[in-house]
């Protein structure tokens, strides 16, 4: 019988691995099946919202959508809901949260600590441990405290020793948000019709990571007395359950920000009790919010500047935090200037179709070799997609042998290019106009500060690249296809997950907490769109070609 179903094509996929569609079997139980971890503490009845799925195909095979899956939207459900009903499709899901490589600063090694004096506001003494003077806890052995990055598309979290500065773990998996959408401005829609989502998807997800550390590391949870929380100020207003409306909306700032410039707050800096957050931490420990810069420049890149020591760098330096919201932040040595670039999704595996971020099975190096492509995988395994650092390559070697025109024309005018024939993976002429403009959008960022600062590309002393792929970037190849500015390639310094990094030097001292608010304060914010000739820099950074100046 397997083998009449499989010839039909009647299966269910994830990943690589299949198995023969089986009329009422839900989505859930294919997971089972399939060893791939999936969330669920309501017993799969649907209400704790957490088994969230995406259906790439096949599902017209599945069941109707149940009340339990009013808050989603096609091709979102839950797992636990979602039965089949048909077995003439293929019928492929991915579970909305997959865990991701993990990548720290390149001077942060995992079982070090930072060299610096530790200046936490928790401290154990005399029996008890106390959070700026005031009494909290009796002192249970040690003192701990999390570093979290939120990002649109990512998290990443550490668990760090507050005394030692030693990071004793560390986790990172996809944004559960997803269906919500793909960037910030979609998100900030969903949850205006759908309130408390997406911070219940993240709450749960981060729960579990944290969970799980404690477990492998034998940590009770009641010595984790602060977190640190940083993101663009959508991501971290939505998980400190901030309405994020105004963020959508002009001038595109946070509550919290507007609140601050007019007197009523004196910082953008939030903080709350873990209890009323939901962070599995102890009950009455603190979660820290990084400041805000400016609209949507938030306090991840504010973290960036703190692992960058950025009040110290001298000269002309530009940091390029590459996300679905790029930033850009660039100094002549006395001003500093920031801007927000909106990307999108496309190089952090949205909107294009084999587009993935970088979890194991994604194609990071792409090389052509003479009519045969060149691929490595994140883990050496089978391609199951394309994350942004082989975009990054493919783009340039589509270029580069004359098989793609500037404006992402294929050769002989063909639709798609085909990348890995085994797995059927390829790019398409929409994949490339949606990178094409994710691509623009960065350049402009770039281009216009540059100029607002007075300075070309190669005037730049140094360069430093953040974010999610930015490690594993091909400098040449950006350069080539006009993703990175002009600049000159050995003042490129790679600097890892400057967010997290920032988040621990936070998390360790307070000292820093207020040398960040200093630096903050004197950051000027470029609004882009604002620019006179912002829609025709825009068109002509489209083209596949390195960046020509503002």
């Amino acid at each position: 019988m397997i083998p009449d179903l499989l010839a039909s094509g009647a299966e269910v996929r994830s990943g690589p691995v299949r198995r023969p569609a089986v009329a009422g079997r839900t989505i859930f139980d294919y997971a089972d099946d399939l060893a791939i971890q999936m969330p669920a503490s309501c017993q799969r009845s649907g209400r704790c919202h957490e088994c969230v799925i995406e259906v790439s195909s096949g599902a017209e095979s599945l069941s109707e959508t149940t009340d339990a899956e009013s808050f989603l939207k096609a091709p979102f459900r839950l797992a636990c809901q979602a039965t089949i009903e048909r077995t003439d499709s293929v019928i492929e899901f991915r579970p909305l949260r997959r865990r991701l490589r993990i990548l720290l600063g390149q001077d942060e090694p995992l079982d070090g600590s930072v060299a610096e004096a530790f200046d936490s506001p928790v401290r154990r003494a005399g029996g008890v441990v106390t959070y700026d003077g005031v009494h909290l806890d009796i002192d249970r052995g040690r003192a701990l405290g999390l570093a979290v990055d939120v990002g649109t598309t990512t998290v990443v979290l550490e668990l760090i020793d507050l005394e030692s500065g030693a990071i004793l773990g560390v986790a990172g998996f996809e944004n559960p948000q997803g269906f919500g959408g793909s960037d910030v401005m979609n998100r900030i829609s969903y949850d205006g019709n759908a309130p408390g989502e997406l911070r219940k998807a993240l709450g749960r997800a981060l729960n579990q990571e944290i969970r799980t550390l404690c477990s492998e590391l034998g940590i009770d949870r009641r010595v984790i007395y602060e977190a640190v929380i940083v993101g663009n100020a959508t991501m971290r207003d939505c998980f400190f359950g901030i309405d994020v409306s105004p963020i959508g909306q002009r001038p595109y700032k946070s509550t919290i920000e507007i609140e601050a410039r007019a007197g009523i707050r004196s910082t953008t800096v939030l903080s709350e009790r873990a209890h009323r957050l939901g962070v599995w931490m102890h009950p009455q420990g603190f979660v820290v919010s990084a400041p805000l810069i400016a609209s949507h420049v938030g306090a991840d890149v504010a973290a960036d500047l703190v692992a960058l020591d950025a009040e110290r760098l001298t000269g002309r330096w530009m940091l390029v935090d590459i996300g679905t919201n790029t930033e850009v932040v660039v100094s002549d040595g006395s001003r500093i200037l920031a801007a927000s670039c909106p990307a999108g999704p496309a190089f952090e595996g949205g909107l294009v179709r084999f587009g993935m971020p970088g979890s194991e099975g994604a194609i990071e190096r792409v090389h052509l070799d003479g009519d045969a492509w060149q691929l490595e995988t994140i883990g050496g395994v089978a391609a199951e997609g394309i994350c942004g650092s082989g975009l990054i390559d493919l783009l340039a070697e589509l270029r580069r042998g004359g098989r793609m025109s500037p404006l992402g024309v294929f050769g002989e005018r063909a639709r798609e290019v085909v990348v890995e024939p085994i797995r059927g993976i390829t790019l398409s002429r929409e994949d490339a106009s949606n990178l094409a403009q994710a691509k623009a959008a960065n350049a402009c960022g770039q281009a216009i500060l540059l100029r607002h600062i007075g300075a070309e590309p190669g005037d730049l002393d140094q360069v430093f690249l953040a974010g999610g792929f930015a490690n594993h970037v091909d400098v040449a190849n950006a350069i080539s296809i006009g993703f990175l500015a002009k600049v000159q390639p050995d003042r490129v310094t790679k600097i890892g997950n400057a967010s997290i990094g920032g988040a621990r030097r936070l998390l360790l001292s307070r000292a820093r907490r207020v040398a960040l608010e200093a630096l903050v304060g004197r950051i000027e914010h470029i609004e882009l769109e604002t620019t006179p000739d912002f829609f025709e820099l825009f068109v002509e950074a489209c083209r596949f070609e390195p960046m020509a100046a503002a």
